[in-house]
């Protein structure tokens, strides 16, 4: 018995040895890769671990899914948005419901408008507020074909113009500033008709169309472009909006959903490849066509307007001198009565 217990005297320091090591190779096997470091209780006390809520936000684009919406898309899919704290949903364009009636019915949170389309919701009794205005440029352009010979804008009198139906505001304010006479016809979202010498002018995006009728045959030096923003018409783009009372209740998740958006066009702008991918799947999950190098030039195209050369931070602001030009635009064409005060439509969340 007494030679039972000089072993076990012995062997027990051992065997406390063999436990510590086990122990702690046993915290160091967690997986690869960082993990995650939990707050350590206070001594005698037991602290459930609380899994972080997320607040959820749903945002509808106000077109179907393409490449100038991708820092949404880049946004939710890298998880940026999860790291603000929101669980985000992006609710498909669908040509009945658009995200106008989304937004005032209070369905989404928040939504993409241009600043025309804003304020004319706004003066007809829907209460939104921009938060945010990246777009300080306006991207629309007319398009003549030099083999038409309409070369400047006196040479527009009496041509055929296809605009955009929803979108003739600013093509109509430039003819009337020019004092020309031409005749308007609805184009819906085609080139064709420009293709087939069905109209002279065509109205373009300088990220969209433009860019398809360059792929359809044309040169660059074979067109003609006329930016609205160079002869005074600067009908500003792509705005942020929310119904004023989530701005006045929750300014922080508005926020937090507005850096998040600007980190997605950050990451968007430095990694345009996988950024493509990212809107691609989205499209090929609504059965959309999608051609690769024309995301590329939209995203592209989007650097230049929103980070041009020599600026690293975008813009945050709303001109008031361009609220008021496109508010009297609409009041001038009796699409509104009055137009709604300046602090009452502008409220920036990022200041």
């Amino acid at each position: 018995m007494n030679q039972v217990y000089r072993i076990f005297r012995i062997s027990l320091p051992v065997i406390r040895l063999v436990l510590i090591l086990w122990l702690a190779a046993a915290c160091t096997r967690s997986g690869p890769g960082p993990q995650t470091q939990e707050p350590v209780p206070e001594a005698g006390r037991s602290q459930p671990v609380v899994p972080r809520i997320l607040r959820p936000v749903r945002f509808q684009p106000y077109w179907v899914v393409n490449a100038q919406f991708a820092r949404y898309y880049v946004a939710l899919e890298k998880g940026i948005y999860e790291k603000y704290g929101i669980a985000m949903e992006i609710i498909p364009f669908r040509p009945f419901l658009t995200s106008n009636d989304q937004i005032k019915s209070g369905e989404v949170d928040f939504t993409a408008m241009w600043l025309v389309n804003a304020i004319e919701l706004k003066a007809n009794g829907t209460d939104i507020v921009n938060i945010i205005q990246p777009s300080s440029r306006s991207s629309v352009m007319l398009i003549t074909k030099k083999s038409s010979g309409i070369d400047s804008v006196e040479k527009m009198e009496g041509k055929r113009v296809g605009t955009w139906s929803g979108f003739e505001m600013q093509p109509k304010a430039f003819f009337s500033k020019y004092n020309l006479h031409v005749e308007i016809i609805s184009i819906g979202s085609t080139n064709n008709l420009f293709l087939m010498d069905g109209i002279d002018i065509t109205m373009a995006n300088w990220f969209d169309e433009y860019h398809t009728i360059i792929n359809s045959g044309y040169n660059p030096d074979e067109l003609n472009v006329f930016f609205f923003a160079d002869y005074g018409l600067n009908f500003v783009e792509d705005g942020i909006y929310c119904l004023s009372q989530k701005r006045k209740n929750e300014p922080e998740l508005c926020r937090d959903f507005v850096a998040a958006t600007l980190e997605g066009w950050r990451y968007a702008f430095a990694h345009r490849d996988e950024a493509v991918e990212i809107v691609m799947a989205y499209a090929r999950r609504e059965k959309l066509p999608v051609n690769r190098i024309h995301q590329e030039w939209m995203i592209d195209r989007y650097r230049d307007l929103y980070l041009p050369e020599g600026k690293t931070e975008f813009n945050s602001i709303l001109s008031e001198d361009d609220y008021r030009f496109a508010g009297n635009m609409l009041k001038e064409n009796h699409l509104i009565s009055e137009i709604p005060p300046f602090q009452d439509f502008f409220m920036p969340i990022i200041k």
